[in-house]
């Protein structure tokens, strides 16, 4: 009762806005139900604003959209020129919504742009001078669409070419396949070196290695250029191999010379690294002229003396092994991103070989949307930082710990019954627990706060949202997070796909994809089509999800 109280008298401070409205920053002196209800409270609040806003009058009114014609006209046209392309996102209505998003990452997988869901102004000028090619024809048109090996999606290749210039791409910034910047502009360099361009250089199998090779839980990047044949820079003993080791302020560039590079061979701390055997690094010397560092010759042994006498050998100790470092969503979706652009898009039912990228790739597709789905409701919390709003998440996910710590060892219909107790002991509504739960996984997802995160996901099953099981799903099944659990996985993928879709629901295809590539990681000959998906709200904790919806303003344009 006394967690109910202190949560009532803070909604009844956000309400009235008051400047006595607590700004918490870690939470330490709150306590049970009151951690979480400052972004709840703030989401109810602003809902129940809305509605009175709507009430004041007889004729119920919409605001109208933040859109200005001439940009709605734009996304229009990118509609148009995606459904063209094949990749359909609805009816072309000017507002981006999750579908035309999906539409968007497809494309960016496609040309091996990266992955956002989100067009710069380079991305959009491909796709819709291709389209307006397409709309003009001609002789030139028709051979590229009937020659090509992606036909009429040729354009947007031939496009993509001419306007990045062909054998010598220039560096403008931004990212490729998903590198960061600092990476993308080495492969630039190196592709005008070697007369090719950058998406072919990154697309070749080793070329780009991904490691982390100082252990500071961030991805380093590995660049071999043996792959690219002994006539560049390289003759079949000594190539140019470029590492990138990550810093607080970005990464560390290392050069060396060595011939099937692999992250083994290469020792970090921090920004400094260094080849095993003592090797010289060479990143003083031009590309061309990198000479090889001379090697320790073996001595020849000595019979003169008597041999020193051999140690007795030692049994090993392995006390002081480091622990594993946690595996990072975010490297781990860097590197199922340039996975996806070297298979030129997303793997389908259809063209299922890789259970596990395909997984992946959904997996990431995931987060991307849950990660926007809370910023969203995040930008309308007055009154908080942002990083007030993450202090009160990581105590929201301290409270769920002992429920994280189960999830790789509790099958889902358990797990969910254990979820079920801390949600009726936490004293708040559900309308706070479902925005809280919704802007907590978007901080943990953005922040790589992975307990934070699962056990957000695993609220939202546990009030009736079950959509977000699927989450859960992808935890076990990477192992992120949690233990890698593919068995686990496949019940609370089977209960996600029963739900309301949460994500990318313009595509009703995932759940026969996420099922079958299941059910083969999982050893199953099994894999047919999916659980038919739910036509309404899921109905575990009768009414926790459709109160949640009224109260808490979600758009979800085309």
């Amino acid at each position: 009762m006394k967690h109910k109280f202190l949560l009532t008298g803070l909604a009844v401070l956000m309400a009235t806005g008051g400047p006595g409205a607590p700004a918490l920053a870690g939470g330490s002196d709150i306590v049970g139900g009151v951690i979480g209800g400052i972004i709840g409270g703030a989401i109810v609040n602003e809902a129940n604003r809305s509605n009175q806003r709507r009430t004041t009058t007889t004729t119920r009114t919409y605001a109208a959209p933040r859109v200005s014609s001439a940009q709605r006209e734009a996304n229009r046209e990118v509609q148009v020129a995606l459904n063209h392309f094949g990749w359909n996102v609805g009816t072309p209505d000017g507002s981006l919504g999750p579908k035309s998003r999906a539409g968007i990452s497809q494309y960016q997988a496609f040309m091996e742009f990266p992955i956002t869901g989100r067009l710069n102004d380079m991305e959009r000028t491909i796709l819709t001078t291709a389209y307006q090619k397409a709309l003009l024809g001609g002789s030139a048109v028709t051979q590229t669409i009937s020659t090509h090996p992606q036909g009429m999606r040729g354009l947007l290749l031939e496009t993509r070419a001419q306007m990045l210039g062909t054998g010598g791409a220039t560096y403008a910034g931004g990212s490729i396949g998903g590198l960061p910047p600092q990476i993308s502009e080495a492969v630039y360099e190196i592709a005008r070196s070697s007369n090719v361009e950058p998406q072919q250089l990154i697309a070749r199998s080793g070329f780009v290695q991904l490691a982390d090779l100082n252990n500071d839980g961030r991805t380093d990047y590995l660049l071999d250029t043996s792959v690219l044949g002994p006539g560049f820079w390289c003759n079949d003993k000594s190539c140019a191999v470029r590492v990138f080791a990550s810093t607080p302020s970005g990464f560390a560039r290392n050069d060396f010379q060595a011939y099937n590079a692999t992250p083994a061979m290469f020792t970090c701390q921090a920004g400094a690294c260094q080849m095993t055997g003592d090797a010289a690094p060479a990143a003083s010397l031009p590309p061309t002229t990198m000479a090889v560092a001379p090697q320790p010759q073996p001595q020849a042994p000595s019979f003169g003396t008597q041999l020193a006498a051999q140690p007795v050998p030692a049994m090993p100790s392995f006390a002081a092994m480091p622990e594993p470092v946690p595996v990072s969503l975010a490297s781990y979706c860097a590197k199922v991103g340039l996975v996806t652009s070297s298979n030129g898009g997303f793997l389908t039912e259809a063209s299922l070989t890789d259970p596990g990228q395909a997984l992946g790739e959904q997996f990431c597709l995931a987060r991307g949307y849950a990660i926007d789905e809370g910023e969203a409701m995040a930008a309308k919390i007055t009154g908080f930082t942002p990083d007030q709003i993450a202090a009160q998440c990581r105590d929201f996910g301290a409270l769920l710990s002992d429920q994280v710590a189960a999830v790789g060892t509790t099958p889902q219909p358990a797990m969910i019954e254990k979820v079920k107790g801390f949600v009726a002991g936490s004293g708040m509504s559900p309308a706070q627990l479902s925005g809280t739960a919704k802007v907590c996984l978007s901080v943990g997802y953005r922040t790589d706060d992975m307990p934070v995160a699962l056990g957000s996901a695993l609220v939202l099953g546990a009030i009736g949202e079950g959509g977000y099981d699927e989450l859960v799903g992808h935890h076990l099944m990477q192992g992120v997070g949690t233990d890698e659990r593919p068995d686990l996985a496949l019940g609370w993928y089977e209960s996600g796909i029963k739900a309301t879709p949460v994500f990318a629901p313009g595509q009703p295809e995932r759940n026969g994809l996420i099922h079958k590539a299941a059910l083969m990681m999982n050893g199953r000959a099994d894999a047919s089509a999916a659980p038919k998906a739910a036509s309404g709200p899921a109905a575990s904790l009768a009414g926790f999800a459709s109160k949640a919806a009224q109260l808490i303003e979600t758009a979800a344009p085309q």
